[in-house]
């Protein structure tokens, strides 16, 4: 298993993960483990990117038919 080390972190930044990582009854090192590993699992930019463009153009309602149902749906109320 590998080690990383982290640098010139900043003492509020070091702060607010232990606080975050107590929270969740875990220690600062399994709780940035966890974190991580979740990370690592959302695509990247470019995977999303390319995502959305392989779905083709949009073909939903236009931003001001939008705008009108809401405004339609708040005014019923």
């Amino acid at each position: 298993m590998a080690t990383v080390q982290i640098r010139n972190l900043s003492d509020a930044v070091h702060q607010e993960l232990k606080a975050e990582a107590a929270a969740r009854g875990q220690s600062l090192s399994e709780y940035l483990r966890l974190e991580l590993e979740r990370w690592t699992g959302y695509p990247t930019h470019t995977e999303m990117t390319e995502r959305i463009r392989a779905q083709g153009p949009y073909s939903g309602p236009s931003a001001a038919e939008i705008t009108a149902m809401v405004r339609e749906d708040r005014d019923s109320r």
